[in-house]
């Protein structure tokens, strides 16, 4: 990188986020396909929520050490790596006839998208001058946004034309012209004396997480002090209490405890689980909401979720929210942002009991709060770590984010089985899940506010 950043550096960045769009479809694009994998596949709640869940666990525990090895091997290398990891998973989930077999592609998919997750963000830090860092970090959010929503649009026109395994076979065609761009266009980095990758360390994240949402997913069903579920949660207790003694011994760590001395960490850390967390799972709830209860098609339902994305694209590549997010400061910023993804929950849970006006108004709700305030989380993530371990701070993002909406899914679809099994209808469940949702999500938007904002009074 020279001083004025990679003479190609904005063509780059557009190669590089549609392999990060290819992944981050595939977080919600399963959603809309739940009635039709429910019927052709005779999958039970759990069976959905593990598809789901086994993709974004498994990335969640391997993103940390894919990022060290991108830092260390090179960051070009991993995401070949990866578009060929993540076509081929594609290519077993498509072609799936069982719920083991698509939970086991999902989880093979996972591994490619860990490694593909970490080192679109690194390149960007690597290729843009540290002043074109916010905007670069800007049109790679509204990617990330327009791929957590674009999700159930793709999902449902292809539900609407082929079956089920469409879905995911539509990857192939995309994840051949990114890697072919890759290879042509985006310039290798790497930091040589990089630490090697904490396998040991990659293993106990990944399987506490794990335990951690089969405790959940299990405790409507088992009961919550059943044998099982208190069994599982006691595994996960001890397994990642194992991986924080493990990381702040190890010389070699994925997750370094001195990172948390800085507030500006700590704060973004916190706003960005909560605010997976909450939309993550609300989103869950969202598709079926329209299809289950409204009774739209996958397709109509698909399309009506649309305006988020298109208000955060809006809103990010007009240069609005960056100048909005600068004129605020960035506590403020990520504080009003997701206020107004929580409102929009918020109206989805309580304006819509018989139509889509509620949705609509939540929906645009949270596009203009996700186009503030996640450019602004994302940046005093990476802000705050030392620029040769790029790959370790992406890693550190995209962990936060997969576990965050891993363990959405997991608790707010534990309280539409709580609510329904006590009698309640479904439309009721799935509103107290968006309510749920959205008090993590402004408790994460207050609490993210506040650390940030007593690191900047500490840095003047």
């Amino acid at each position: 990188m020279t001083s004025q950043g990679h003479p190609k550096r904005w063509l780059i960045l557009g190669v590089i986020c549609l392999a990060q769009l290819t992944v981050l479809l595939d977080n919600t694009v399963l959603n809309v396909a739940i009635p039709s994998l429910t019927r052709e596949l005779h999958a039970a709640t759990a069976d959905i929520q593990w598809m789901i869940n086994a993709y974004s666990l498994v990335q969640s525990g391997l993103l940390l050490t894919a990022g060290s090895a991108a830092d260390r091997y090179g960051r070009k290398k991993m995401l070949i790596a990866g578009l060929v990891l993540f076509g081929a998973g594609s290519l077993a989930a498509g072609l799936a006839d069982s719920t083991g077999q698509l939970v086991a592609a999902r989880a093979g998919m996972g591994v490619g998208g860990a490694l593909l997750l970490t080192t679109t963000l690194a390149v960007a830090m690597q290729i843009f001058t540290p002043d074109e860092h916010p905007k670069a970090i800007g049109i790679w959010s509204a990617v990330n946004a327009l791929g957590f929503a674009a999700g159930p649009l793709i999902g449902g026109f292809m539900l609407n034309h082929f079956w089920w395994g469409a879905i995911f076979l539509i990857n192939l065609p995309v994840a051949a012209l990114a890697l072919a761009a890759v290879i042509a266009l985006v310039p290798e980095s790497k930091n040589p004396q990089g630490d090697r990758p904490d396998l040991l360390g990659a293993l106990l994240s990944t399987v506490g997480m794990a335990a951690l949402v089969f405790a959940i997913i299990s405790g409507p069903g088992h009961g919550w002090t059943s044998a099982r579920v208190l069994g599982t949660a006691a595994v996960a207790v001890l397994v990642l209490s194992l991986f924080a003694y493990w990381e702040s011994r190890v010389p070699y760590p994925m997750l370094d405890p001195h990172f948390f001395g800085d507030r500006r960490f700590t704060g973004a850390v916190a706003g960005a689980v909560l605010i997976t967390f909450g939309m993550g799972g609300a989103l869950f709830l969202l598709t079926q909401h329209l299809q289950l209860v409204l009774g739209y098609g996958a397709l109509e339902a698909g399309l009506r979720t649309a305006p988020l994305a298109l208000t955060v694209v809006a809103l990010n590549f007009s240069g609005l929210s960056a100048r909005w997010a600068t004129r605020l400061g960035t506590p403020v910023a990520i504080a009003l942002g997701m206020l107004l993804m929580s409102l929009g929950l918020v109206s989805i849970a309580v304006l819509d009991a018989s139509g889509y006006g509620g949705t609509l108004l939540g929906l645009l709700l949270i596009g203009a709060g996700c186009a503030i305030a996640n450019p602004a989380m994302a940046h005093a993530i990476m802000s705050a770590i030392p620029p040769e371990k790029a790959g370790v701070g992406a890693g550190i993002n995209g962990t936060l984010a997969e576990f965050g909406n891993g363990l959405g899914v997991a608790v707010l679809g534990a309280v539409l089985s709580s609510r329904v099994a006590s009698g309640k209808s479904l439309a009721d469940g799935l509103g107290a899940g968006q309510l749920v949702g959205a008090v993590a999500v402004v408790a994460g938007g207050f609490v993210a506010a506040g650390l940030l904002r007593k690191a900047e009074k500490n840095v003047a």
